[in-house]
């Protein structure tokens, strides 16, 4: 099996986790989808150069490189619903976001190749993703889990109504970090007024988020959805270097007021 994710290791308590920017699809998995869904529109697109930035700061930062359609990382691997009574994807998608088929008919994976998925493609990330974990909780006591998602902000019914807030910052109901980490993020972004945000509304934090945080042990865990408008454009995927850049800067603030 070769790599299925990248680590860049840092030297400050900050772990930036990007679990949905990997594309790339094995060719006997791509074969099998439609159209439509080998061109992995679902993907947080461009989330790994969104945070770039965080290289300065000395963050260890953890890219994945196959696509989620291979398996979700951000989903626990017994593939329990994360937001049960609500449409969502599975560890390995069978729909997109728009609720079209990802594989041709009569190509799904079977219980068994789910099984293989997991141990080739989810089990190197999170296992790369505790490790670095537990080296930085090590070295300074602490450590911030931030897990970077990105989403299309509108036109998905299937996951939710209407436009979502530009910002959408989850701490699965205050259960992932302290109460005081949770209140210095709110405060940065109340204090500016370029993006509308919400805390814990539509998106709560995923599996990653859920099961690392764990503050009484010195290990929060925060994740940011961000609605794709704000740094690229959401028909073509292109990035756009001018909007990012502002993002950036607010970025940037979130994590230095979390560190």
């Amino acid at each position: 099996m070769d790599y299925a994710c990248t680590l860049h290791r840092g030297t400050v308590p900050l772990l930036v986790s990007l679990p949905h920017d990997g594309t790339e699809l094995p060719p006997g998995i791509a074969a099998r989808m439609t159209e439509a869904a080998r061109g992995v529109p679902d993907t947080d697109w461009h989330v790994s150069r969104l945070y770039a930035f965080a290289n300065e700061l000395g963050a260890s930062i953890l890219v994945p490189r196959y696509s989620r359609y291979v398996v979700d990382l951000n989903r626990p691997p017994d593939d329990a619903s994360l937001y049960p009574g609500q449409n969502t994807t599975g560890l390995c998608p069978m729909q997109r976001f728009s609720g079209d088929p990802v594989y041709l008919p009569g190509q799904e994976p079977s219980e068994d190749e789910v099984r293989e998925r997991v141990e080739d493609y989810w089990r190197p990330y999170h296992d790369a993703l505790h490790a670095e974990l537990e080296r930085l909780r090590t070295l300074h006591g602490h450590v911030l889990l931030w897990e970077g998602h990105s989403i299309r902000g509108s036109d998905l019914p299937f996951l939710f109504e209407g436009r979502l807030p530009d910002l959408n910052l989850g701490t699965a109901s205050g259960a992932s970090c302290s109460p005081a980490l949770q209140a210095k993020l709110e405060a940065v972004l109340s204090a500016q007024s370029t993006y509308d945000w919400v805390a814990n509304g539509r998106f709560k934090g995923g599996h990653i988020t859920r099961h690392y945080g764990d503050p009484a042990r010195g290990i929060d865990a925060v994740q940011l959805e961000i609605s794709q408008r704000n740094y690229m454009d959401e028909d073509s995927f292109e990035y756009d270097a001018a909007k990012a850049a502002k993002l950036q800067a607010l970025l940037r603030e979130l994590f230095e007021s979390a560190m």
